[in-house]
């Protein structure tokens, strides 16, 4: 070995050990702080799933408490379908309501689904209130799970972390508690998001289940009909069409006189002396409770849009995007929407979640959805005004988190929307 080449060596081994000891004396690089984001979505996941998850777990325990909640109307209609009753006679469904754990301060309660939706019903007088309560928050979990899931799988399987935001969301969970069926329109709403170009048919069989609460779907449907018509998807109206037809017919031989006695109800005991925090409800109240048409001027104002809208983009129309912003209109502009059929928005505000690169937005719908937790917690009831920035909130957070989306809005001749409400 030459002279020249021990002199560079020498003076490598230097160098390593000047850099190892430069390693040791130089304090260590800052560690990247929390993410606002994912703190907040961990936070608030974390609380509310354990929260909603020890409930459905005392409940079927308890005969009071599975009685206490929506699903007892459910389980009573069963009973009396089972058993050759009128699901929709006062004192037969009170004093089943009552045996069952329903508070005295509660009036008779009955199942305002249209009666396509008896059928499922019908397996809950088979069974006592505690199993069938355990067996319907099963099915209602599976429902939440599985559309989270295939909403995530459309979007190209993006961070999993922010499908937390949809399994943890306050009125989803307030569907579960309760037991309403509004998840079940949510998991038909997917469905058809999923199959409407591969199996048109089976998306259109699907919409059966957004048709047990075919009220929060008005605007969404106008659009439907317009776009089969544009597309010529006669094949999802085929299948809607079916599954109506026999769910009808299946009604029918439950209750033969289950159309009657349904309408009835609805006159009778309709919802026009109910409080419900939906801005439909409260301009009838605010400007005069008597005239149930006003009730139904949002709805219209919101399929006038939603016409407009479409129309537009008739030629390049995404359910899967151009839908979200069209679901959250629909439900702001119902004619009445509880706090847990917002259950419905899930998709829509994944939707956004996926395609936003803001982390203070995913920060502001975890808080917003702990908001409703906290307030829930605090004793705030359902039918309360308190809940009223729910609706208006979630639209609003949409167009929020499309200002930074992953994902360019598409446009016409190269221009760009600067809102998707300019139609």
């Amino acid at each position: 070995m030459t002279k020249s080449e021990l002199n560079a060596q020498v003076r490598t081994a230097a160098e390593r050990r000047i850099a190892l000891m430069a390693s040791k004396t130089e304090p260590h690089a800052a560690k990247p702080g929390y993410d606002i984001a994912e703190l907040s979505i961990a936070l608030v996941s974390g609380l509310s799933l354990t929260i909603t998850a020890l409930f459905l777990c005392v409940a079927p325990l308890t005969g009071q408490i599975a009685g206490a909640r929506d699903f007892v109307v459910y389980w009573a209609t069963g009973q009396q379908l089972v058993h050759h009753g009128n699901p929709y006679d006062a004192d037969a469904m009170m004093r089943a309501e009552r045996a069952a754990g329903l508070p005295g301060q509660y009036g008779v309660l009955f199942m305002r689904n249209p009666p396509w939706a008896l059928p499922i019903a019908y397996p809950l007088g088979l069974l006592g209130i505690r199993v069938g309560a355990l067996l319907w928050s099963l099915v209602l979990v599976g429902c939440l799970w599985v559309s989270v899931h295939m909403v995530w799988e459309m979007h190209g399987r993006p961070r999993r972390l922010l499908n937390f935001l949809g399994y943890s969301f306050a009125p989803a969970l307030v569907c579960l508690i309760v037991g309403q069926t509004s998840l079940f329109a949510l998991l038909g709403l997917v469905l058809f998001l999923r199959w409407h170009r591969a199996r048109p048919f089976w998306a259109g069989v699907s919409l059966w289940l957004c048709a047990l609460k075919p009220h929060l779907f008005l605007a969404f449907g106008v659009v439907l009909l317009a776009w089969v018509i544009v597309s010529g998807g006669y094949k999802v109206l085929l299948g809607a069409a079916s599954a109506l037809a026999i769910t009808s017919a299946a009604a029918w031989g439950i209750d033969p006189t289950a159309w009657a006695d349904y309408a009835h109800m609805m006159r009778t005991y309709g919802i026009e002396n109910e409080f419900i925090p939906c801005w439909s409800v409260v301009l009838r109240l605010w400007v005069r409770p008597q005239a149930m048409g006003l009730q139904y001027l949002l709805p219209a104002l919101g399929c006038l849009w939603a016409v407009a809208y479409f129309w537009k983009r008739r030629h390049r129309w995404d359910w899967l995007k151009d839908g979200s912003l069209l679901m959250l209109v629909s439900i702001l502009s119902a004619p009445y929407c509880w706090l847990f059929d917002q259950a419905v928005a899930i998709s829509a505000l994944l939707d956004g979640a996926y395609r936003t690169r803001s982390r203070v937005a995913l920060a502001l719908l975890a808080a917003a959805s702990f908001l409703i937790d906290v307030g829930l917690v605090a004793g705030v009831k359902l039918p309360s005004a308190l809940y009223l920035w729910t609706a208006p909130a979630w639209l609003g957070w949409y167009l929020l988190a499309l200002r930074d989306s992953r994902l360019p809005e598409s446009s016409d001749a190269g221009c760009q929307s600067i809102s998707p409400f300019v139609v």
